[in-house]
């Protein structure tokens, strides 16, 4: 998504939030791997890049040193003037069916070895033959050798939120950012300004270029799209807000010792692809509302070898368990020819709480003669909490 300018009359940041730098300073000795500061915006044009780049001169100044990696101005005056004379690392070309396209030099950034790294569009999707398919793992290679990184994206780039943000806007997003890296991120600041101040700076051209404003918007920038997602946003930090106090208290009454969290989940996963995505979003959620470890199980029964479903099945399961990971679950594979005793040993085992299944259509045949597994799971689990979670299919 493009950046915005950034108008520092209505820009809503808390007290908490103007100390951040000081603060994200803070965290910088006790690690031993670089520290994740994350700038989460609503939509494209609430002034993430400007912030970035605000900090970025403060800790200069300061007597750090910062280099920036990759910032998108977006051909914007005043975003570009606001890098000024900090220093860049020069950006690599990558020449793909004749066009030359610019990324990100990690090996570059690695070699100079700043403290701080400054690093733009986190969900963008690297050109062919990078060193990396995503810029989110460019950023976890700078994070892993040591580097503080500093980045932003917005709030619709959320990979559990794909499937909602495309109901509620109408709009895909096909480039996201995982969970867990924004679940690891040492500080989430939102930067965020009124639906209509946003309106207003895409009328003037501040976002988009002049013929795509009407557009935008009649479209994406609608003010109930804008208005959800910046609830989306807001949501999203305090909800990480509320996560690191409870594990701060958790800590302390331990004395140090982690405890892991009283509810845990697992979510069963089928090889029949259709709806498991939303399934596995929808799923994450919860376990995020629960402060909770979730697993995302799949049960191989004999009928159902990799050698016997189809490629496309085997292709689209492992899909989604690459989405679990993504997602913060641990993905679980099991063997065994009765699928309810599989899973109802292995909730026992690891103190399942809460079991969440979607929502089958079964065929007539199989109401008649009670071979729903989702009627048969739930018969079973007598001991467990059960959440049932529809599921549409990939086709509807």
């Amino acid at each position: 998504m493009r950046e915005g300018d950034r108008s520092t009359k209505n820009t809503a940041m808390n007290d908490e939030d103007r100390r951040d730098p000081e603060a994200f300073l803070d965290l910088v000795p006790q690690a031993k791997k670089g520290n994740l500061k994350v700038y989460l915006g609503g939509a494209a044009g609430v002034g993430k890049t400007y912030h970035m780049l605000d900090e970025a001169h403060c800790l200069r100044a300061h007597g750090h040193d910062v280099v920036l990696g990759f910032i998108e101005t977006h051909n914007r005056t005043e975003t570009a003037a606001r890098i000024g004379d900090l220093e860049m690392v020069p950006l690599r070309e990558v020449v793909y069916r004749g066009v030359t396209l610019k990324e990100m030099d990690v090996d570059a950034i690695l070699a100079r070895r700043p403290e701080f790294g400054i690093v733009d569009e986190l969900a963008h999707t690297n050109a062919p033959g990078s060193r990396h398919n995503k810029r989110h793992q460019d950023v976890e290679e700078l994070i892993a050798s040591g580097i503080n990184v500093i980045t932003a994206f917005n709030i619709q780039h959320l990979e559990s939120l794909n499937q909602l943000v495309r109901r509620m806007t109408g709009i895909e997003v096909k480039e996201t950012v995982p969970d867990t890296l924004l679940a690891r991120a040492d500080q989430v600041v939102t930067v965020d300004i009124s639906v209509e101040e946003l309106r207003q700076r895409l009328r003037e051209g501040r976002i988009y270029p002049a013929d795509q404003v009407e557009q935008a918007l009649r479209n994406f920038f609608k003010p109930g799209n804008l208005a959800a997602l910046r609830e989306l946003a807001l949501r999203e930090v305090a909800r990480g807000q509320s996560r690191s106090r409870a594990e701060m208290e958790l800590r302390k009454r331990e004395r140090g010792r982690h405890m892991a969290a009283g509810e845990r989940l697992m979510v069963c996963l089928s090889s029949n692809p259709d709806g498991s995505d939303e399934l596995l979003r929808k799923a994450a959620r919860s376990a995020d509302r629960f402060n909770a470890d979730w697993y995302a199980v799949h049960v191989e029964t004999p009928d159902e070898t990799v050698q016997k479903i189809s490629t496309a099945e085997f292709r689209a399961l492992l899909d989604n368990i690459n989405l679990a990971a993504d997602l913060g679950a641990e993905t679980v594979w099991l063997k065994s020819t009765d699928v309810i005793k599989a899973l109802i040993e292995f909730a026992s085992e690891n103190r399942i709480t809460r079991i969440v299944i979607g929502r089958t259509h079964p065929t007539l045949w199989k109401r008649l003669w009670g071979r729903s597994v989702t009627r048969q799971l739930i018969s079973a689990a007598k001991d467990f909490d059960i959440e049932l979670i529809s599921q549409r299919s990939s086709e509807e």
